[in-house]
C-alpha cells in the first residue's frame, strides 16, 4: 500500500475490543502494518474518541494509565487539530458528499493529513472524497490494497 492512511476510531478501538475477536485480529492486522510502514494517521478527535471509549465505553474496560500510554504512541503519528481549516473542509464535504457531521470532520482531517485512504467501517466502502478512498478494515486486508 503506498500513500498515507488515516484510521478512525472504530479502527482503534476494535483493535483493544476483545468482545469482538474477528474484528480484533483485523485491526490489529492494520495497526501493525501501519506501525511497520510508518504512514498512519489521526486526529485529535479520534485520539479522545479511542480514550473515551477504551476506558469508560468498552467491557472489559482498558485502564486510564494504559489508554493514556496508547495515545502517547499513537502522538507519533503527527495527528492532525481540529481547526479552521478542518472546518470549512468538514462544511464542504458534508454539503458534497451529504455525509453526518462527524464523518465529514474525519473525511476533511484526512484530506488535510494528506492521506489518500480512510480506513473506517462508518462510511461506504469504496466511496470517495475527493483524493480520498475509503476502505472497510474488515472487508481487506492490508495486502489486498
Amino acid at each position: 500500500m503506498s500513500g498515507l492512511v488515516f484510521v478512525d476510531t472504530n479502527v482503534l478501538v476494535y483493535a483493544r475490543d476483545a468482545g469482538h475477536p474477528r474484528k480484533q485480529e483485523r485491526a490489529a492486522s492494520w495497526m501493525a502494518h501501519l506501525w511497520h510502514d510508518r504512514n498512519g494517521r489521526v486526529s485529535y478527535q479520534v485520539l479522545q474518541e479511542f480514550y473515551v471509549t477504551v476506558t469508560a465505553k468498552l467491557t472489559p474496560g482498558m485502564s486510564k494509565r494504559v489508554a493514556r500510554g496508547e495515545v502517547r504512541a499513537l502522538m507519533a503519528w503527527d495527528p492532525i487539530e481540529i481547526d479552521q481549516a478542518v472546518i470549512e473542509k468538514a462544511w464542504m464535504i458534508q454539503d458534497k458528499y451529504g455525509l453526518p457531521w462527524w464523518d465529514a470532520v474525519i473525511g476533511s482531517a484526512a484530506q488535510l493529513s494528506g492521506c489518500t485512504t480512510l480506513l473506517t467501517e462508518d462510511l461506504q466502502e469504496g466511496q470517495t472524497l475527493g483524493n480520498l478512498r475509503v476502505v472497510n478494515p474488515f472487508k481487506h486486508s492490508p495486502e489486498d490494497l
